[in-house]
């Protein structure tokens, strides 16, 4: 598929304005009109000979459904004094002392941040992503020598389209929000990932390993999939 356009498009309807992520498909037969769920970007996926003007009209069209989806969307939560933010599926409340010469911790149900306000959210969203790899890296590493696989390097970064991915060289990836949901899904997604150093596919053999690896595969799969988009509202 071509890739999006580099240029905005603003779709005007209802007195809202929507930015639209346009790209071209060869292969399409229809123009295509979706919310992306975890990105949040409104994607209009045009035929190779349609004109821009018509998909745009093709959004009109459905201009109810289409912000009746957005709004539908869980609330931002940005991370700012008295936020409730998840650590492992437990609510914490973000609280914000100047004076205090710890830097960022957890404790008693609360992220305590020290320094200047204007630096709160990079500051929790650091302290975020540093507990993910410290949560994630030893359960990879004991998960892949159960199955005898080696990882050669293990990343946690910020991703929107997967929850973890593996390389064919034995590298593996973590969104690092991942830290936000229940530790039983934490706990599959790297199991899966690890899996992948067995088998690059998701075959029976694949979900054998996977189960061998985690206690609760078909749980924690179906709370992704009911709940995960919630986890992108954060930060």
């Amino acid at each position: 598929m071509a890739g999006p356009s580099t240029d905005p498009t603003i779709l005007k309807v209802a007195r809202r304005e929507i930015p639209l992520v346009v790209s071209r498909n060869p292969r399409a037969r229809r123009i295509i009109l979706r919310l992306d769920g975890r990105s949040g970007a409104v994607r209009l996926v045009l035929p190779k000979r349609t004109a821009l003007r018509e998909g745009l009209d093709f959004a009109r069209q459905k201009a109810d459904w289409l912000i009746a989806q957005i709004d539908a969307r869980p609330p931002r939560v940005p991370f700012a004094e008295g936020a409730v933010v998840p650590v492992l599926g437990a609510d914490h409340v973000i609280r914000h002392l100047p004076g205090a010469r710890r830097g960022v911790w957890r404790e008693d149900g609360a992220i305590y941040v020290s320094g200047f306000a204007e630096h709160m959210a990079r500051r929790v969203g650091d302290f975020l992503k540093a507990e993910a790899q410290s949560e994630i890296a030893p359960r990879a590493r004991a998960k892949a020598a159960v199955i005898e696989r080696e990882i050669r390097r293990i990343g946690i970064r910020h991703m929107t389209s997967r929850w973890g991915s593996c390389g064919s060289d034995g590298a593996l990836c973590f969104c690092w929000r991942l830290i936000l949901a229940p530790e039983a899904v934490l706990d599959y997604v790297v199991a899966h990932e690890v899996a992948h150093l067995r088998y690059m596919n998701h075959g029976p053999r694949f979900w054998t390993v996977v189960a061998r690896l985690t206690p609760d595969a078909e749980g924690a799969r179906a709370w992704l999939k009911a709940h995960g988009d919630t986890l992108l509202a954060y930060g």
